[in-house]
């Protein structure tokens, strides 16, 4: 992983889309400093189009897409995309994608799984959050108290993997979910059916800022991604690192992403490096 600041001008100049992980990539301790949500701002004044991609549930997303700077929301890592249309004067329509291979959440292997997991790892618990959930199951191991390790988390994922499930981990949870996608599937799917983006030579128009082994399927795929400087803590978990990483960690580190960007575009907005 080369410095932020080792991104040229020439490479970020074809940049056309800035996608980002949400808890602990814009956030810090679960909160959104001024910092990031104001980068959002900047960078969507600045022409660029701006998509969290995160592990968060469907109603957390019909929040996100309805009340912050951006251009659309994938959420429950994969399954859903929400984005409005009709900002021309118009009350905004927020409109709606799934998955194709997104199963409910009501699926009897989950059941299994969370009877499973709960049993063999102590102090591991469903995520609060899970009511707002429709594809997948949310088990938290580092959100709220006891704050488990990645081994233990590992374990976790190994369960869901053995009953048959897809599992991720990211910074606070282990997602787990039925049918085949991710939050890469899902990027595909909505950059192209929404805004004509092609893949190939179009890799490289998107940005993609995360920090965390879920996130991992996205750093593969697009050479400019990029990591805020947590990533560090799951070196030797994760194969495919970001080309680029910040300085600083959480949403300072989007920050910092952000800025850099602006400031190689010749497009800043008030952001600092």
């Amino acid at each position: 992983m080369k410095p932020i600041t080792g991104m040229t001008r020439d490479e970020a100049a074809g940049i056309r889309f800035v996608l980002m992980d949400i808890d602990d990539t814009l956030t810090r301790e679960g909160k959104l400093p001024a910092e990031s949500y104001a980068a959002l701002w900047s960078l969507r004044k600045s022409g660029f189009r701006v998509i969290p991609v995160t592990g968060r549930p469907a109603g957390w997303c019909d929040l996100i897409a309805r009340e912050w700077p951006v251009d659309g929301v994938i959420g429950e890592n994969g399954a859903l995309a929400f984005w409005e249309e009709g900002r021309d004067g118009s009350r905004p329509v927020l409109k709606q994608d799934f998955h194709p291979n997104a199963v409910r959440n009501d699926h009897p292997a989950l059941e299994r799984i969370r009877a499973r997991a709960l049993a063999e790892v102590r102090g591991l618990r469903v995520a609060k959050d899970q009511f707002a959930r429709l594809f997948d199951l949310a088990l938290d191991f580092a959100e709220e108290e006891p704050v488990l390790s990645l081994d233990e988390a590992e374990r976790v994922r190994r369960i869901a993997e053995e009953e048959g499930a897809m599992a991720k981990i990211s910074s606070i949870h282990v997602n787990v979910w039925m049918g085949t996608y991710d939050k890469l599937s899902m990027a595909e799917r909505f950059l192209s059916r929404r805004f004509g983006w092609r893949g190939g030579s179009g890799d490289e128009e998107v940005v993609f800022v995360g920090d965390s082994p879920n996130d991992e399927p996205m750093f593969a795929r697009f050479p400019l991604a990029c990591a805020v400087a947590n990533i560090r803590r799951y070196e030797g978990r994760i194969k495919h690192e970001p080309a680029f990483v910040a300085e600083q960690e959480c949403g300072e580190g989007f920050a910092e992403i952000a800025g850099t960007i602006l400031e190689k575009t010749d497009s800043r907005c008030g952001l600092s490096v």
